[in-house]
């Protein structure tokens, strides 16, 4: 059964951010202003969110890029 909800993004803190990549604000900051990180969804006033699902997906990117490294060497 779907709900009429399943396709909205899921918004988390930058906080989670830093849990889930095990990275600091400022690493998180820094690599947004570089553009290599996603970008956070203004919220409001001092108040911004990433889209979850953009997060995971950068996370995904790291671990194939870890994997392309390793083949390179073998």
């Amino acid at each position: 059964m779907k709900h009429a909800n399943d396709n909205v993004p899921i918004l988390i803190s930058l906080n989670d951010v830093c849990k889930l990549t095990s990275l600091s604000r400022t690493m998180i900051n820094r690599l947004r202003s570089e553009g290599r990180f996603p970008a956070a969804a203004d919220l409001g006033e001092r108040r911004m969110a990433f889209v979850r699902a953009e997060v995971i997906q950068w996370i995904e990117s790291k671990i194939a890029a870890r994997a392309r490294l390793s083949q390179k060497a073998a």
